[in-house]
């Protein structure tokens, strides 16, 4: 029998509400839960991540790694025992760091990719709710709007102007078009407009469909689509370092082949020492931990900016939003607390006054008259619901619709009736019409749209009044009504038909951390620009509030439409406040902004923000009311749509930024100046003050400690005192090349002075590599310190005292040290003999000097660089 059964397009919509056993008004809750045990959750297949084995093989798969195994077969040949066991003992420990590292920075994004779970608007016991995504089940009754992705495959019940994008099924580029009749029970995939596919996004119009598929049973999961697994943990800097580290590899190889062929047909070194050294040159010059060590830190500020509800998307963002000088974002719960209350109100009797909290359904309206009509109006133009939990009224829907559907409350309304037909409100056309059981069709929209609609009545007066409540803050709702003769809306004959009913003023109060925000924001260099759809004088009465720089002056849309391109990026440096704009204008203010050479920021919740979203340096779609087509479009998702959470963003951004170029100027200086003492040394045919078994240890003890503590430094005093940096700035500048050449020539000159005075004093080759070792573990030390302050001084109690990282691997290399140093069984595999306290205190001393100097340097170059008042004109 059931092979018999029609596929649910060819069905009708009555029929499959039957076949699954559901109903208009949903599912029970009781039946849902029944259901999601018996079907399962709503989630495709993951693609099978890689095994820990296979991960930890895969740390092999590195230029250096070759080098260092080639050499441990060399030296096995050569049966240098001791060699080939400190050897192969670098390797594994470069594989275990690296496989823990990778490992950290897989379940970082693993937890970021969890947090962006898709949810569902669903009817369940005939009450709309919002349900994760995954806990749909056959039968579900799910409500959808333009913007909206499908979260599973539905049978479409009721369509109003309703169009699907389903290229990532089809190929179709063209939106379809969808509607609840039956097709031909062969009709292709791309033809059967009675059916939502999962995956899917609604590009227009509302739909109330009936889940008949979840999980892998639904289209896109029988075919395997879209099984996009982690993203790969880089950006273009890691990625240009990457490429960077493995290049320069390949040239110190080459350097490396060169000066052992030197070494032993013109400096007649002995084979099995010359080709120990040239090992630990390409060891110590190679900075094979660069790249995972940047990794690292990427993934510490993915889950930074996580915990600051500034949620990554794409991992390039965490760059673009640190550089950037300008910051486009919407008013309405992102500057403001996103919880509206209906304050006044106009109607042709007179004005009113209404209080209450919240979307609490108490209050007072003074003078008390008769508000039924408005208060009906406002109930039943809506499509939102009011919860009561713990005592407090929560808005199941938009939270203009929760204060009407308060204020309905006040005003005495009746409750809902049945509805007829309905027009959704659509910023094309700027009203919502709905045709309730009564036979009226009640409009609800933007006053200067509604007042036009109106008949008898005086436009000029009521257009002024709505002005007056929109230059108090306020944002206005006009409300009319009419008797329909049909049991269907004729939006046609809508304008010049309706009767007034009066106005409302709601309120929806700035957000007090979102004032803070913008004046760190302003102090960091960025300028804030508020762009919203609302009324000209309520956009300037809340940038007024929030300190936006230039309150006063707003273009309107209409200002924006008789500007071209040019005009408007002359006009758009001096203003901050853009009104009654709709989606088009913000790509246009985006390219404008971009076309002065700004970084823009800019913050979308609708489907049509998408382009916008796109253009920008960084896209920040809203995770609370904004569409899923914003956020697939975004680079950043904010958890929860605060204003305040993009400049915690901003900040993490130039934090993660600010480490990655301190791991940068540790391991590149370190690694020269290290390889470059052991290359003199070969060239002027010197005793080596570093034996090759010294070089791999300091390598592997220093590179998986010192250099991995940096990724977990916390953001410096005054980063947000800075202006942004250029976005092409490189990261190989000027500046950084000379910090280079300084260090590696001080860590030249400390090593091989240290090295030259064990001699002189008379002390054993051994001993004298042991002082060498040591005098430069100490410098790398020290510079760890000098580096976790590169834009401002590091003889501060707060930079001395560090970071409990900092402490925890400086002491772990201290003991290691003191280990290998003065342990006899140590001692004989490493070659080292115990150093004298005195010798000790000088080795720390040289260290401190080596500090001094290179601190001096920065105070002088900070110094040059700074303006009036000792701001930096740059931010390195």
């Amino acid at each position: 029998m059931a092979a018999e059964q029609l596929p649910f397009h060819a069905e009708t919509g009555k029929a499959a509400l039957e076949r699954l056993g559901s109903r208009p008004q949903g599912l029970t809750a009781a039946e849902a839960a029944r259901r999601l045990a018996e079907y399962g959750p709503n989630r495709l297949p993951e693609v099978k991540p890689r095994g820990p084995v296979a991960r930890f093989l895969t740390q092999f798969n590195n230029v250096l790694i070759y080098v260092l195994l080639g050499a441990a077969t060399v030296t096995a040949l050569m049966a240098h025992w001791v060699d080939t066991g400190v050897i192969l003992a670098v390797v594994l420990a470069n594989a275990v760091i690296g496989f823990i590292q990778e490992g950290k920075a897989e379940a970082a994004m693993a937890g970021i990719r969890s947090l962006l779970a898709p949810k569902a608007a669903v009817l369940r016991d005939g009450v709309r709710v919002t349900v994760q995504g995954a806990d749909l089940v056959p039968g579900d009754i799910v409500l959808l709007e333009a913007g909206d992705k499908v979260p599973a495959d539905l049978r479409v019940i009721e369509a109003r102007g309703l169009a699907a994008q389903e290229a990532i099924l089809t190929g179709e580029s063209v939106p379809v078009d969808k509607d609840p009749n039956p097709v031909a029970a062969d009709a292709p995939l791309g033809d059967r407009r009675s059916m939502l596919w999962s995956g899917t996004l609604v590009t227009q119009g509302t739909a109330k469909g009936l889940v008949v598929a979840t999980g892998a049973q639904t289209e896109i999961g029988r075919i395997g689509g879209l099984l996009a697994g982690v993203e790969q943990l880089t950006t273009p800097l890691v990625a240009q370092m990457d490429h960077f580290a493995r290049w320069l590899s390949f040239l110190i190889l080459l350097i490396a082949a060169l000066l052992l062929i030197y070494g032993y047909f013109v400096g007649h070194h002995d084979f099995g020492e010359l080709f120990m050294a040239v090992i630990g040159v390409a060891v110590a010059a190679i900075p094979e931990g660069l790249p995972a060590v940047m990794t690292i830190t990427l993934a510490i500020g993915v889950q930074a900016m996580a915990r600051r509800n500034a949620i990554v998307r794409r991992l390039p963002a965490i760059e673009a939003i640190g550089s950037v000088s300008v910051i486009c974002t919407d008013k309405t719960g992102t500057l403001t607390r996103n919880e509206m209350v209906v304050v006044a109100g106009e109607t042709p009797e007179g004005a009113f006054a209404v209080t209450g909290d919240g979307y609490a359904p108490e209050g007072e309206i003074t003078p008390p008259g008769d508000l039924g009509r408005l208060g009906r109006a406002a109930a039943l133009c809506n499509d939102a619901h009011l919860h009561r939990r713990n005592g407090h009224w929560f808005v199941e829907g938009d939270p203009m619709e929760g204060a009407l559907l308060a204020f309905a409350a006040k005003a005495g309304a009746a409750g809902p009736e049945e509805r007829l037909d309905v027009v959704p409100f659509d910023s094309r056309h700027r009203y919502m019409a709905v045709l309730s059981a009564d036979g009226v069709t009640r409009v609800k929209g933007a006053p200067e749209r509604v007042l036009r609609m109106c008949r008898d009545i005086d436009y000029g007066r009521w257009h002024d009044r709505a002005e007056a409540m929109a230059r108090q803050g306020l944002r206005v709702l006009a409300f009319a009504e009419r008797v329909e003769g049909r049991d269907e809306i004729d939006a046609g004959t809508l304008d010049g038909g309706l009767t007034f009913l009066g106005l409302l003023g709601l309120i929806d109060p700035p957000r007090p951390e979102a004032i803070a925000a913008v004046a760190e924001c302003r102090s960091a260099g960025i300028r804030v620009k508020m762009i919203t759809g609302d009324h000209a004088g309520t956009a300037a009465a809340i940038a007024a509030q929030i300190g936006l720089a230039r309150p006063d002056r707003v273009l309107t849309g209409a200002d924006l439409d008789k500007l071209d391109d040019a005009e408007l990026a002359m006009e758009v440096m001096d203003v901050d406040v853009f009104a009654r704009t709709s989606p088009e204008h913000k790509l246009r203010l985006v390219t404008a902004l971009q076309a002065n050479g700004l970084s823009v920021a800019m913050t979308g919740d609708g489907v049509n923000d998408a382009p916008a979203l796109k253009r920008a340096d960084a896209g920040i779609a809203m995770g609370l009311k904004g569409s899923e087509a914003a956020k697939e479009a975004a680079d950043l998702v904010l958890a929860d749509d605060n204003f305040a959470s993009i400049a915690a963003a901003v900040r993490e951004g130039r934090t993660v930024y600010d480490n990655l170029k301190k791991v940068i100027s540790w391991t590149l200086p370190t690694n020269a100046g290290e390889s470059i003492v052991i290359v003199f040394a070969i060239l002027a045919g010197l005793l080596l003050p570093l034996s090759p078994v010294m070089i791999l240890w300091v390598n592997m003890i220093t590179a998986i400690t010192l250099g991995l503590a940096l990724a977990f430094e916390p953001t410096e005093a005054g980063t947000m005192q800075r202006p942004p940096r250029a976005r092409t700035a490189p990261i190989l500048s000027g500046e950084l090349v000379w910090h280079v050449v300084l260090v590696a020539g001080l860590f030249i000159a400390g090593i091989l002075a240290m090295f030259n005075y064990a001699q002189d004093r008379g002390y054993s080759l051994a001993l004298s590599q042991t002082i060498a070792m040591n005098t430069l573990v100490v410098l790398k030390t020290f510079h760890l310190f000098f580096i976790r302050n590169i834009h401002g001084t590091s003889l501060t109690w707060g930079a001395v005292k560090g970071t409990k990282v900092v402490w925890i691997v400086v002491i772990a290399v201290t003991a290691a040290q003191f280990a290998i140093t003065y342990v006899p069984a140590l001692q004989v595999i490493l070659g080292t003999e115990a150093v004298p306290f005195w010798d000790g205190i000088l080795i720390v001393a040289v260290g401190a000097v080596f500090f001094a100097l290179v601190e001096i340097e920065k105070q002088i170059r900070l110094g040059l660089r700074a303006g009036p008042g000792g701001v930096t004109k740059e931010s390195a």
